[in-house]
């Protein structure tokens, strides 16, 4: 059988892998680069970032001819988008093939070889898709809340914020998160951090630092806290059922990928409510492995490569179990 080869992209909003790897399963080449979203780069800017990251990646490859490009980018939201991104890589002309689609669809690949399954990213904000065996697919515009999302760290850093201060000054019930909110940024009160943000004494930037700060309190029992982390589980599992609603998997056994930050930091309060809320047909898993590993099977897909390469291509990629 030929060889093939293949360059599979992960690119997020804070950082992008490139791979070039052949369809054997071995890796040629991993190179790391900035951010390569669109709604940062803007489409010229993204082809043109993925343009050097590839160019880097290809001359530790020892510039092999690609049969494939397989392009998963943050930003790649709408069909308007993954069009004219798809028309950017097909007009550099880095393979024979290109695909491109959101990055979360890579994030599906990376955590199971099911047919059907499903992945659900709660990170700084959230998404969902779908893949069926049929090849349809499922998905939402993910655009935050004016496309009715929920959630994601950045969120509920705010929420534990808001409920913080409401707390404090009695327009909401009594929460540890005042104490807590107060002593992570060494102030008087919860108001007070509000009041220093305004002024810029905090960074807003130092704001996503609560979400982990959220799932404390909630584990000593308080009670506010617990109802933020259950409506983030209630969220993440209404994405997921309706996404596998769509399909047609609602009572079909499928694979549920949780990732993303807030996903794979195993929370488990959090992992508890979505567990306890899935439909029996879904089976959920926290995926490890990097996303890029998803393009790079995806690839391997494409150019029919054996069982054995997809393995190793895996095993190659996949963190080491603990013990």
């Amino acid at each position: 059988m030929v060889t093939g080869y293949y360059v599979a992209v992960d690119g997020g909003n804070s950082k992008t892998d490139v791979l070039i790897g052949d369809s054997t399963g071995h890796i040629l080449a991993r190179v790391r680069g900035g951010g390569s979203s669109p709604f940062h780069l803007g489409f010229d800017g993204t082809i043109a970032l993925l343009d050097k990251l590839i160019a880097d990646a290809q001359a530790q490859a020892g510039g092999v001819p690609l049969d494939r490009a397989e392009l998963y980018l943050a930003g790649a939201d709408l069909p308007h988008e993954v069009a004219a991104l798809q028309a950017g890589a097909e007009g550099a002309d880095w393979a024979a093939v290109h695909l491109v689609d959101n990055d979360t669809f890579a994030l599906l690949r990376a955590g199971t070889d099911a047919p059907d399954a499903i992945a659900v990213v709660c990170g700084a904000g959230t998404n969902c898709v779908g893949r069926a065996a049929d090849g349809r697919t499922a998905r939402f515009p993910a655009l935050g809340e004016i496309t009715g999302d929920w959630g994601g760290g950045h969120h509920l850093a705010r929420l534990a914020l808001w409920h913080a201060v409401r707390g404090e000054d009695g327009r909401g019930p009594a929460t540890a998160l005042t104490a807590a909110v107060a002593a992570h940024f060494g102030r008087d009160g919860a108001e007070a951090v509000g009041v220093a943000l305004h002024l810029g004494e905090i960074s807003i930037d130092q704001v996503p630092e609560l979400s982990p700060l959220l799932f404390t309190v909630a584990e000593t029992g308080d009670a506010v806290a617990l109802a933020v982390i259950e409506q983030q589980a209630e969220e993440i599992v209404a994405q997921a059922t309706v996404a596998a609603r769509r399909l047609d998997l609602l009572d079909k056994p499928h694979a549920v990928v949780l990732g993303g930050g807030v996903l794979q930091s195993e929370q488990p309060l959090l992992l508890a409510g979505i567990r306890s809320r899935l439909v029996p047909a879904a089976e959920p898993v926290v995926v490890t492995s990097p996303p890029v590993l998803g393009a790079a099977l995806l690839a391997l897909d494409g150019l029919g490569a054996s069982v054995e390469s997809h393995a190793l291509l895996r095993a190659a990629l996949s963190p080491p179990r603990a013990g």
